[in-house]
């Protein structure tokens, strides 16, 4: 089968298109035929070197979309020839085949189509756990989402939207802005305008925002604590540097400061996480956005993109 491969950490130019052996299932495992793969900005840090203790050579990817193509002894929850969607697997996503465990597999709707279900793991549920396990938000408050127009953004503002929160959304294009606004947000910034946080007050009443969705706190952190309603509270679920803040913007609020890595989500979190989203898919209040796709072969290029500005959904690789 085709796979990309990194021999070794470096840009994207490492991202490798080769022949290599169809994966197979073991015990509690799956095989499955891949039509779509997510892209996400984490896996550009890990090609960079991010994590130098993981073995090299290596498939990248946790986001595989497809079929069932083998199942591996033990597993009786799924069949061949079902849909799913992976949040997490053995072999690598970016590949022709994957496999993965029976637990990290998860059903796809059938209304949803393989491409959508490239965008729906690492966004959806990356929203899920910022907005309501980790910030807890709540019907009625207001939410800053910070870069809404990405995977995570909109996926966000969808969730937000659903739950009752009001939602103010930034994005860098007049693209972005629209699709933003047309997925839910009552009001959409230009981050790249200067002094576009001085319009949060006027916004909420001279309040402030109750919760921060950040996706690049190494530029933001420091001006979020300054527009946090009481209690307030920012999820960091991006950073690509070191940031210096005062630390008497969060004692003034009593203001939280929220890490998040999907990773470190217990087995229950998951479990809750990937429940919610089949009922959203289902329900339809949550519509996974393409930004942009790409042939496998070009997942170098993928990689370029998805760490530019202006996005407008998500980035999807198909084998």
């Amino acid at each position: 089968m085709k796979a990309i491969r990194v021999n070794q950490f470096g840009g994207p130019e490492v991202l490798n298109l080769e022949e290599i052996p169809k994966p197979q299932p073991s015990a509690g495992e799956v095989l499955i035929e891949v039509h779509a793969i997510g892209v996400n900005p984490v896996e550009t840090y890990i090609r960079g070197g991010a994590n130098p203790k993981l073995k090299l050579p290596y498939t990248p990817g946790s986001d595989a979309v497809g079929a069932i193509a083998a199942l591996g002894e033990g597993v009786s929850n799924l069949a061949t020839g079902d849909r799913v969607y992976t949040s997490e697997t053995i072999t690598g996503a970016y590949a022709e085949f994957a496999v993965a465990k029976q637990t990290a597999v998860h059903r796809l709707p059938e209304k949803i189509s393989f491409t959508q279900g490239a965008a729906v793991n690492v966004p959806y549920a990356t929203a899920y756990r910022a907005l309501f396990q980790r910030a807890r938000a709540h019907i009625g408050e207001f939410v800053l989402i910070h870069g809404a127009s990405g995977g995570v953004g909109l996926a966000a503002v969808q969730w937000g939207k659903a739950a009752g929160l009001q939602i103010i959304g930034t994005a860098g294009s007049d693209e972005g802005r629209i699709v933003v606004h047309n997925e839910g947000a009552q009001h959409v910034l230009d981050h790249r305008q200067t002094g576009y946080l001085d319009q949060l007050l006027q916004l909420t009443n001279g309040r402030g925002v109750d919760v921060i969705i950040e996706m690049l706190s190494n530029i933001n952190l420091s001006h979020d604590l300054t527009v946090l309603a009481p209690r307030g509270r920012v999820v960091i679920v991006g950073s690509r540097g070191k940031v210096e803040i005062n630390p008497r913007d969060t004692m003034t609020r009593e203001a939280d400061i929220l890490g998040l890595m999907l990773f470190s989500a217990s087995a229950e979190d998951l479990r809750e996480i990937h429940t919610s989203i089949y009922r959203g898919l289902s329900e339809g209040f949550l519509r996974p956005i393409i930004g942009r796709e790409f042939p496998l072969a070009e997942a170098a290029k993928a990689h370029t993109a998805i760490m530019e500005s202006g996005a407008r959904g998500k980035i999807v690789l198909l084998p």
